[in-house]
C-alpha cells in the first residue's frame, strides 16, 4: 500500500480538490478527506471506499449510521466516526435551511421540507416542535424528546413551558417515522388533541402536526386531523 502523499497530484483527493473542484470528488474522495489519515494497513481513501460499500453507496443510508455503526469499519476511530456524523449533519443543516425559503410558515409545504429535511435520517423517533410569534415567524426549534424506533412520549408540560419561555403564539408539532410509514397511529392522534387542548389554556394555537419520514411528510391540518 503506498501513501496517498506518494500518489500523483490529480489522484490525491486534497489536491484534486483544489485543482478540479469538490464537484469532481466521489463520495469516498470526500469522505477520505473528512477522515485525513489511514493506518498502515489502508489509506484514507480505502476506508472512504469502505464505508461507501458498507452503505451500498447511498448517502442516505450513510447518514443513518451512529458512530458505534461507523467505527466498525477497521481504522475508523472515535474520533473519525464524529468527524463523519459532523459533516453529515452540516450537510442536513444546509439542505434544511434551502427549504426553508422564508420565515413566515404559510402552510404546511412551507415548513414540512424543513422539518424532513432535519429528522429524516434519524434511526430513532423524535419529537421536535417549531415556535412562532403572531407573524407567523419562526422564533425556535427544538428536538423535545428522543424515544427508540417505534416511539416517543411528548410532554405537553414541558412543550408548553417552552413556549411560554420563547413569548410563542402558535406552535407546529412535529415527529419522524423511521420505518418510513406516514400514516399517523393512535398515540399520534391522542398526543395531538391532548397538547392542543392544553394550549388553548394559554392561548396558544396547534397550527399542525407534521410527521416526517424520507418518503414525504403527512400533516394533521392537510387532512383535517386539527
Amino acid at each position: 500500500m503506498k501513501p496517498i502523499k506518494t500518489w500523483g497530484t490529480d489522484d490525491r483527493p486534497r489536491e484534486k480538490l483544489r485543482m478540479k473542484g469538490a464537484s469532481q470528488l466521489t463520495d469516498a474522495e470526500i469522505l477520505a478527506i473528512i477522515i485525513q489519515n489511514g493506518t498502515k494497513e489502508k489509506t484514507a481513501l480505502d476506508l472512504g471506499i469502505e464505508l461507501m460499500q458498507r452503505c451500498h453507496n447511498k448517502l442516505a443510508d450513510l447518514a443513518r449510521f451512529s458512530i458505534k455503526e461507523l467505527m466498525k469499519t477497521k481504522g475508523i476511530g472515535m474520533a473519525k466516526a464524529i468527524a463523519i456524523q459532523s459533516a453529515l449533519e452540516l450537510g442536513r443543516r444546509r439542505q434544511a435551511s434551502d427549504h426553508l425559503i422564508s420565515e413566515v410558515v404559510s402552510n404546511s409545504a412551507s415548513i414540512a421540507k424543513y422539518l424532513q429535511a432535519r429528522l429524516m435520517d434519524l434511526p430513532h423517533e423524535v419529537f421536535a416542535v417549531v415556535f412562532l410569534n403572531r407573524a407567523n415567524r419562526i422564533k425556535h426549534f427544538e428536538i423535545i424528546s428522543v424515544g427508540g424506533m417505534t416511539g416517543t412520549v411528548a410532554d405537553p408540560r414541558i412543550i408548553l413551558k417552552k413556549a411560554l419561555e420563547e413569548d410563542a403564539v402558535s406552535l407546529i408539532l412535529c415527529h419522524n417515522h423511521p420505518s418510513g410509514n406516514l400514516r399517523p397511529s393512535r398515540a399520534d392522534e391522542e398526543i395531538t388533541t391532548k397538547i392542543k387542548n392544553a394550549a388553548r389554556y394559554f392561548d396558544i394555537n396547534i397550527l399542525d402536526h407534521i410527521i416526517v419520514s424520507t418518503d414525504g411528510y403527512y400533516s394533521f391540518a392537510d387532512e383535517g386531523g386539527l
